[in-house]
């Protein structure tokens, strides 16, 4: 399985028990759909492994308490503390209308009603308070916060965004004087 295929769920933050238990800090909205999986990829030096998981519970809000088969011990659990964990792609929820993740709409064309053809969604950064799409116009990048009121319709079909920003929003990145 490569990274390209699956989707990033969380992260192994800290071990449960001396058995061999973790944590999992689960980076989703709605920890309880994973509560019930078989298995799961751990990043491991760059390769996705597969672990298959003996029991499983939600642990407070977001945390997710896993045993893994063949993780028994203090020292086994240890190695995996601080590595990413993956699911494949087909396990995400289907998504109505014009919501979308943000894996999906990499490359998507974006367009606003007022300015016209942006550029190409190169990716997007969720580091910041407010999520914003990173667009790549003829090798200049774009900033778009992505909220509601900016986004008229986003067409899976077609690979396109529209997007009504503020005036001048825009021309701040391509022309800067």
């Amino acid at each position: 399985m490569k990274k390209e295929d699956c989707f990033y769920l969380g992260k192994i933050v800290s071990k449960y028990s001396f058995k061999g238990e973790l944590l999992i800090k689960l980076d989703t909205d709605e920890p309880d759909l994973y509560e019930n999986l078989d298995a799961m990829f751990v990043d491991l030096r760059n390769n996705l492994v597969p672990f298959f998981i003996e029991t499983s519970q939600l642990h407070k809000s977001d945390l997710l308490r896993v045993r893994f088969e063949d993780v028994d011990t203090e020292a086994d659990a240890d190695a995996l503390i601080a590595c990413d964990i993956y699911l494949p792609l087909d396990l995400l929820p289907k998504l109505e209308g014009d919501k979308f993740y943000y894996h999906e709409i990499i490359g998507f064309k974006v367009t606003d009603i007022n300015f016209g053809n942006v550029g190409i969604v190169i990716s997007v950064n969720d580091s910041t308070a407010q999520a914003l799409f990173e667009i790549d116009n003829n090798g200049t990048e774009i900033l778009i916060p992505m909220h509601d009121a900016f986004i008229v319709k986003v067409d899976k079909p077609n690979k396109e965004i529209v997007l009504d920003t503020p005036e001048g929003l825009i021309d701040l990145y391509l022309n800067p004087s």
